[in-house]
């Protein structure tokens, strides 16, 4: 599992605390604060910031005492209402029975399109039937096409939904279509990481309200580790899977430090505000 960067960490921390009504934006000076408390020194904040305004997730706008800060870009923001559906359900499927079925096509003039199209689809989750051919839980549909238009690469893609009629077992067959070993292993990762915290604030329990500032650096690691995890497995049916799938165990984890450290982290947050 990759290390928290700082991009990653203020994605994730404008995903759990950023979106304010009226899309009010964030101080440049809580952004540092928060991510100082996290081990993210303020030049590497501002540099993460400025990449990611040059994607254009994050705009500037000022605090409403006039402070410089940052608010979330209107695609940023379908991309985080997006992400809510896959992080916080677990890895558990999406509604939808069957498959989606991405087939592309690109002019090889534009086969730099044809990697991004390779690449934005791995990373929603979708496994390779054939070549040109990804498919994915028909649950993922919605989220796909908000992406690949957002990506301005919906020309280049026709979508199917339908079931799969052999020859080979599905079972076997989605042992084709993901490598089921190397995301098993992400899930076993993240356990690694995360049990020994959840077990320490359990053991807390009944020491009263969690300290803020603790609760809030957990819990920005813990979903900064596990909002990668319900993409690279995209919620394939429990039927399919090995039986000693790691994936519900990892997304229970999760759910329990989100229950118990995500609004004491919040006052962390408000106290500075």
């Amino acid at each position: 599992m990759a290390e928290h960067t700082p991009r990653s960490l203020i994605v994730s921390l404008y995903g759990a605390y950023g979106r304010r009504p009226g899309n009010a934006p964030l101080a440049v000076s809580e952004l540092i604060r928060l991510l100082h408390a996290v081990g993210v020194d303020a030049p590497s904040v501002r540099s993460s910031v400025s990449r990611l305004k040059r994607r254009g997730l994050l705009t500037p706008a000022r605090t409403a005492d006039g402070a410089a800060g940052y608010a979330l870009s209107e695609d940023a923001r379908q991309l985080l209402d997006d992400g809510d559906r896959r992080i916080y359900r677990g890895t558990a499927p999406l509604p939808g029975d069957g498959w989606v079925l991405a087939v592309f096509s690109v002019p090889e003039a534009e086969r730099h399109k044809r990697h991004l199209l390779r690449s934005r689809l791995g990373r929603l989750g979708f496994g390779t039937a054939a070549p040109g051919v990804w498919i994915a839980p028909a649950g993922l549909y919605e989220e796909t096409r908000h992406t690949l238009e957002r990506l301005g690469l919906a020309p280049y893609v026709d979508l199917f939904r339908g079931e799969h009629l052999g020859f080979a077992a599905t079972e076997e067959a989605v042992a084709r279509w993901w490598d089921l070993d190397a995301i098993a292993g992400l899930h076993r990762e993240f356990l690694e990481q995360q049990e020994p915290v959840l077990r320490s604030w359990e053991a807390r329990a009944g020491e009263g309200a969690p300290d803020p500032e603790q609760a809030y650096r957990d819990y920005l690691r813990a979903l900064d580790s596990w909002r990668q995890l319900p993409y690279a497995d995209p919620g394939l049916p429990g039927e399919l899977l090995p039986k000693d799938w790691p994936g519900g165990r990892s997304a229970e984890v999760f759910g329990l430090l989100h229950g118990r450290l995500r609004d004491a982290g919040a006052r962390f947050v408000r106290d500075g505000a």
